[in-house]
């Protein structure tokens, strides 16, 4: 999937992110139908008890009050659960709406193993949104989001315009409301069948069905949040508390000794650069959430590493280190093999993986699942990587 995209935007690695607007097209259709289809949309929507704003109804442009189309859903007991009002819902969408599913990647296995595929190659946060659209409805109207955008149309057409930012690299928290939109307009068009387009964090942007008669359109945004010197700065405040001098009152009634102050913050800004906090984003994440492996309810056959970035691998002698989500394992060198198989980021079916590095892959395997490094690959989840990774070690 990773090299489909980077294929279609003229990209030759992650380093492009945020650089400039981007547009191209997938050449393997295949691809689009397995990433999401409108009624699997509409089947996540029946099928769990979602809430606004994670679910959302646009009509001309506004928002649908959710008890137009939620319902209780009540239990013999009295128990109430809201849900989707399927039958007011397709009513919504015949008469002309967009549909909003923010972190499909939360629902969906496919959405999840897209988003960690894309983590993995930016070393970034992302969560993708889905967005049908059905008929003559319009979307959002003009704006901007605080984070670069990886669009892709998986089905028929949506027209847009792309603008260029206001204000260079705003942010959620920002020191400016940026709310007066660009006049450059950088690109206008239909977004088909296909197509996968690049906005970068900042520029303006609005889709919209509106005047293109019967149809739908059913396109994924993957929000790539990346990294800040604000960011940096926030990171170093919290490292500020180890330090005396910075949990100490600032005195309003006499005159802080803001001559220490300053030369204990350039020394803190010395000893923890940009690159060592990017570096401790990544193993400061927390785990993921996966289903445990319980030996009674069968054999560990099949395993993938569902961490947010890659584990790093530290060779040293005799043993071998793990890095990853703040844990550290040590494992004798003769796991290395095993260990590269396993944090592949790839389904592996431990039988074949005996055949490819040796037997001890299934007490390796074992350790990766009980600390959580590892996932076992339940027939949900591997339908997840079907036709967008292809299996390790087979």
């Amino acid at each position: 999937m990773i090299n489909a995209i980077e294929t279609a935007l003229g990209w030759s690695g992650a380093e492009e992110l945020g650089k400039g607007f981007a547009r191209g097209g997938l050449d393997d259709p295949a691809l689009l139908s397995r990433l999401l289809t409108p009624n699997r949309l509409l089947d996540i929507a029946m099928r769990r008890s979602l809430n606004r704003p994670q679910f959302r109804c646009f009509q001309k442009g506004v928002e649908v009050h959710p008890a137009v189309y939620y319902t209780d859903s009540v239990s013999p007991r009295g128990q109430s659960i809201p849900v989707v009002n399927m039958r007011s819902l397709g009513n919504l969408l015949g008469e002309g709406a967009t549909l909003i599913l923010d972190q499909a990647n939360v629902f969906d296995p496919t959405m999840e193993v897209a988003c960690r595929a894309l983590q993995w190659w930016s070393h970034e946060r992302v969560q993708v949104n889905a967005y049908l659209t059905t008929n003559d409805a319009a979307g959002f109207p003009l704006h901007w989001d605080d984070h670069d955008v990886v669009i892709v149309q998986l089905a028929d057409e949506k027209e847009w315009e792309v603008r260029g930012a206001s204000r260079k690299v705003p942010m959620y928290r920002d020191s400016d409301p940026n709310t007066i939109p660009s006049d450059e307009i950088i690109w206008s068009g239909v977004m088909r069948t296909g197509d996968v387009m690049h906005i970068p964090r900042g520029h303006w942007h609005q889709a919209t069905r509106t005047g293109s008669g019967s149809g739908k359109s059913l396109h994924v945004t993957f929000g790539i949040t990346k990294r800040t010197g604000a960011s940096w700065l926030a990171w170093l405040a919290d490292w500020s508390r180890e330090h005396e001098i910075f949990r100490h009152d600032l005195d309003r009634w006499h005159v802080p000794d803001s001559a220490a102050l300053t030369e204990a913050a350039t020394a803190l800004l010395g000893a923890r650069s940009p690159a060592d906090y990017l570096a401790a984003y990544e193993q400061e994440v927390t785990l993921p959430r996966h289903v445990p492996f319980l030996d009674i309810l069968g054999p560990l056959d099949a395993v993938v590493c569902t961490t947010h970035f890659p584990p790093r691998i530290r060779e040293s002698g005799e043993t071998v280190d793990v890095l990853a989500s703040g844990k550290r394992l040590t494992l004798a060198a003769k796991a290395l093999p095993a260990l590269r198989l396993l944090l592949s980021g790839r389904p592996v079916v431990l039988e074949q993986a005996a055949a490819v590095v040796g037997a001890e892959v299934v007490e390796v395997a074992d350790i990766l699942v009980k600390e959580e490094l590892c996932a076992v690959l339940t027939p949900e989840l591997s339908s997840g990587y079907t036709g967008l990774v292809t299996n390790a070690g087979s």
